[in-house]
């Protein structure tokens, strides 16, 4: 077997016309052009099991348990939760039974047994649709409401600065295009982005003379493919939208399935989809542009008519000539330009008050169509009473009218073209992805026979892909063939390249540098670490800071109380112009007392606009965010962002967070005479069976004692048994081996000399684990395992001291190796020996203690935690980013990037503070002004249309204020930490 192994792996790589030398895979299995009729068979007849299983304490126990079930024969899948101590497995019973799993589980050392009334979740959707025609928090809290009370609906989200939805819902009790029927009865426009379904759903363009009959043989082909769920056609785009499960098929099968089935008459493409959403912003800030250009058209032509000719002698002259008693050509004038900009350029003011309004609320839309309908209504009151009068002479406000909604609609535009921008973050992952990508055809010994240049959305699972220098990694996977280094700083934020040889997993978008690699896809479309990441980042944008609940709250009664204002400012000029309390010369001279309370009136109408107050938190959340994902540091929503700015303690896991989690075999220390070799021999075929990372360091550290180093044969162990947080036991050559704690040693009955507590002792100061071997009940060794520190670790501790954050670490190991830890990185509080469920009591303690708490780890042990503190950051994401448990998702691994976290939240927070300053500025010192508190005492006034303008900068003002932290640069210092590597000898 073995020499057969080297003569395969001996072979010389051949060239072959244009392609690159063609590998040979000796460990790859021989894969069929088809799916065999048995495999249908087994597909076709899956079940799941959901086992208790009790005893687990860690990841490691889980992955033991993982393992072994996954070795048997027939399992699809098989998911353990050490949390909620269950597993649970997806099987063939063609091949397996729920006994036969079962009894493997407690094989491995857990006692085990099978819930047969399993709980059925809850089943839920989500649907993400964009929202036309949302102004202000007002509209957003609307549909926000209605759509909460919907029966069906779990939850529902609406985001005004993305014009966004979430809703999660019960398919069974409604579908997706009832949600958007109630966003369109609430008055606005719904436009759906995506469904659940979509996440397994492909849109293929089938181009052909498409009869209804030769529709019903395509579908009847599709729907007898397996994996196939659903089918939907539409036949005026010849659009066919087919749902499937990706690990049976894919896009590629469709296609070749349609156009086997017209014997050559049909073409099926991946269907031609520019992005909805960013077709919708761009559409918006066209309408934008084109009304703004429209309005100008009209506007400056009643300024000049009101402003300027007015002062010219000749041009006055003519624009005052009397056509009906008092009625002027240039009062005609200016109501012929002043109405299309009042009723048609400015009807989506109308159409959004009218929709407020009917639900019982009011918004932005309310407050410009009652300002410039005041102007509009009374000036045309003036110019009918001046064509009927021999005496009125009339003054008008339509240039207040049409001024007022364009620098309205210029505001509008200016603030559509700065929130585009505020998303960049979640376009740039998008673009990640490449267009193509090169598929290999590997014959039936491994060989490359093909290569064909594709769609990278027609990649499939298990599919193998050639990825070229300079070339993008079409899809997540791992390393078949080749070596190379791969820039990963556009997903991870990591600088430096990664090294990648066979085996290497890696991530989907990320840039090949310098050699060819063969990989084999495991994660494809909305499955791969990219989709995930724009998910996390999208959701996080539409989830609302708590902070967020201070401008709801205003909002629901600013427009009424503007309302309020505006009036009693018009009603108390107007009451004191007709009992002579002010001067006559305050008046100026082209309007009467009625016509200025008019004007201040409109000016505190106008002015006052809640858009800023609701735009200043989920602007400067939506650009913190996509900064942090840019850097690798993934934020989940405004109340992570919200919580990890006040952060004062921060709880540390040891193993895998402040160290490397790869421990290493550093010493051995033998009591007998016996060669390492032996030694090691007996010590590996025992602890092989073992999922334990330390299990692990010490079969590696045996390799190096063989010949056989790459695939050592070990000796056979029998009556293998792993006894959780202890070690494990077996015989192996007829000896009994234990392998483990002190504990476990004592346990048996076995002596452990002074020499032995001694070398224990030393290895825990220098923050070692000591493991001792005994055969046939003597004992016979001590090894040394260190888990060497992260590259940094001691100046991170440095760091957040000087920004007064205190941390503590929490771990499950000895007190000698956490103490020994702590001292070397600077900690000074140490918990250890601490079981799961003890490091979230020690997180709800310093809780109640008063501090804001983060809890940083990397393993499932560490999840209770993680949910207890007030930020809970996951370290070491890699390819797998969905982390449930956390708020804050560390992608590089690095301990620098919680030093990130906090600051990147310190800065988010103080630009919303800085938001609301904008925009309450605006409406504390503009409202005073435009009711005229200034009047009395300087002869100033805000004239309707400067008000307009200075609402429209307000909002303006706020989203370019928010745009400033795409400038975030994270602290000077963690960019000159000295990066001490440690080599073990």
């Amino acid at each position: 077997m073995a020499s057969k192994f080297l003569s395969l792996t001996c072979i010389r790589w051949k060239e072959s016309g244009n392609l690159s030398p063609r590998p040979h895979y000796p460990s790859m299995p021989k894969y069929p052009k088809g799916v065999s009729d048995e495999e249908k068979f087994m597909r076709g007849s899956e079940a799941k099991a959901v086992f208790g299983v009790t005893g687990m304490t860690c990841s490691a126990c889980a992955g033991s348990v993982e393992k072994a079930v996954k070795r048997l024969p027939g399992i699809k899948e098989a998911v353990v939760d050490v949390l909620n101590n269950r597993a649970q497995v997806i099987f063939y019973p063609a091949y397996v039974n729920e006994e036969t799993i079962r009894e493997t589980i407690e094989d491995v050392g857990f006692q085990a047994s099978l819930i047969k009334e399993e709980v059925k979740e809850k089943s839920s959707r989500i649907c993400r649709m964009c929202i036309k025609g949302m102004t202000c928090t007002s509209c957003s809290t609307t549909v926000e409401s209605h759509l909460q009370a919907i029966p069906g609906v779990q939850r529902a989200r609406v985001a005004l600065a993305t014009e966004e939805a979430e809703v999660r819902y019960d398919p069974n009790i409604l579908t997706y295009n009832q949600i958007l029927e109630a966003v369109e009865d609430t008055g606005f426009e719904a436009i759906l982005i995506s469904t659940g379904e979509d996440r397994c759903k492909i849109h293929l363009q089938v181009d052909g003379v498409l009869s209804e009959s030769s529709m019903r043989i395509i579908g009847n082909s599709l729907q007898a493919l397996p994996g196939v769920q659903d089918m939907n056609f539409d036949p005026e785009l010849n659009k066919i939208s087919v749902s499937y499960q990706p690990d049976l098929t894919g896009p590629r099968n469709f296609i070749q399935i349609i156009e086997s089935t017209g014997s050559g008459r049909y073409k099926a493409k991946i269907f031609p989809e520019g992005g909805s959403r960013q077709a919708h912003r761009e559409e918006e800030i066209k309408q934008y542009y084109k009304s703004f250009m429209w309005s100008l058209v009209f506007t400056i032509p009643v300024f000049l008519l009101s402003m300027i000719f007015m002062y010219i002698p000749g041009i006055k002259h003519g624009l005052e000539t009397k056509i009906v008693n008092m009625l002027t050509i240039g009062e005609i004038l200016r109501w012929i330009l002043a109405t299309p900009v009042q009723f048609i350029i400015g009807r989506r003011f109308y159409i959004g008050a009218y929709k407020a309004l009917r639900h019982g609320s009011a918004n932005m839309d309310v407050l410009i169509a009652l300002g410039t309908n005041a102007a509009y209504f009374y000036s045309v009151y003036s110019v009918l009473r001046a064509a009927t009068s021999p005496s009125f002479e009339s003054t008008d406000f339509f240039e207040t009218s049409s001024m007022l909604i364009s620098f309205i609609l210029l505001g509008k535009y200016l603030e559509v073209l700065a929130k585009g921008k505020t998303s960049e973050a979640i376009e740039k992952l998008m673009d990640l992805a490449p267009e193509t990508a090169t598929l290999l055809t590997l014959d039936s010994e491994g060989n490359v026979s093909n290569e064909e240049e594709i769609d990278s959305r027609l990649i499939q699972k298990n599919d193998f892909m050639k990825v070229v220098p300079g070339a993008k990694v079409p899809c997540d996977g791992f390393v078949i063939w080749g070596q190379s280094h791969v820039n990963e700083s556009m997903i991870t934020g990591e600088s430096r390249p990664v090294a990648k040889r066979k085996g290497d997993t890696v991530i989907g978008g990320t840039l090949n540098t310098n050699g060819v690699l063969h990989i084999k896809a495991t994660k494809v479309g909305s499955e791969s670490a990219l989709a995930q990441i724009v998910r996390l980042v999208e959701s996080a944008q539409m989830a609302k800071a708590p902070v967020q609940k201070f401008a709801d709250r205003i909002s629901k009664f600013f427009v009424p109380l503007v309302i309020f204002l505006s009036f009693s400012t018009w009603f108390a000029w107007f009451l004191a112009g007709k009992l002579n309390s002010y001067p006559k010369s305050w008046i100026p001279s082209s309007m009467d007392s009625f016509q200025l309370a008019l004007q201040f009136g409109i000016s505190v109408m106008v002015i006052a606009c809640p858009c800023a107050l609701g735009l200043a938190t989920p602007t400067a959340v939506m650009v913190g965010t996509g900064v942090g994902a840019s850097q690798g540091v993934l934020i989940k929503g405004g109340q992570a962002l919200e919580s990890a700015h006040k952060v004062n303690c921060i709880v540390f896991d040891k193993t895998g967070t402040l160290t490397r989690g790869k421990p290493v075999v550093v010493n051995t220390r033998l009591f007998r005479n016996m060669v390492l070799k032996d030694f090691f021999d007996l010590v590996a075929a025992a602890e092989v069976n073992s999922e334990h990372p330390l299990a692990k360091a010490i079969v590696e550290h045996a390799k190096r004692f063989r010949v056989d180093q790459e695939n050592p044969v070990w000796l056979e162990a029998v009556d293998f048994e792993s006894i959780t947080g202890h070690g494990v036991k077996a015989v192996v050559k007829n000896k009994e081996i234990l392998v483990g704690n002190k504990s476990l040693i004592v346990d048996h009955n076995v002596t452990v000399s002074l020499d032995a507590e001694e070398i224990l002792a030393e290895t825990e100061n220098l923050a070692q684990t000591g493991i001792l071997v005994s055969i046939d009940r003597e004992l016979v060794g001590v090894l040394a395992i260190s888990d060497p520190l992260k590259p940094g670790a001691r100046e991170v501790i440095s760091f957040l001291k000087s920004m007064k954050v205190r941390s503590i670490v929490v771990t499950g190991d000895n007190w000698g190796t956490a103490n020994a830890i702590a001292k070397e990185v600077g900690i000074d509080a140490v918990i250890a020996e601490a079981k799961p469920e003890h490091k979230a009591e020690k997180v709800k303690e310093l809780q109640a203690a008063g501090n804001i708490v983060a809890m940083v780890g990397d393993g499932i042990n560490d999840s209770p935690a993680l949910v207890a503190a007030d930020v809970g950051m996951a370290i070491g994401a890699g390819t797998d980013i969905a982390v449930e448990a956390a708020d804050i998702v560390l992608m590089k691994s690095n301990l620098e990037d919680v030093i990130t976290a906090i600051h990147l939240s310190r800065k988010t927070f103080f630009r919303i503070r800085l938001n609301y300053i904008w925009a309450l500025g605006y409406n504390v010192l503009g409202i005073p002004i435009a009711a005229g508190a200034l009047f009395p005492s300087t002869g100033f006034r805000l004239p309707p249309w400067i008000a307009g303008a200075a609402m429209a900068a307000s909002s303006v003002s706020v989203v370019c204020s928010s745009l400033l932290l795409k400038n975030y640069r994270r602290p000077k210092k963690l960019d000159t930490l000295e990066i001490r590597e440690i080599t073990v000898v």
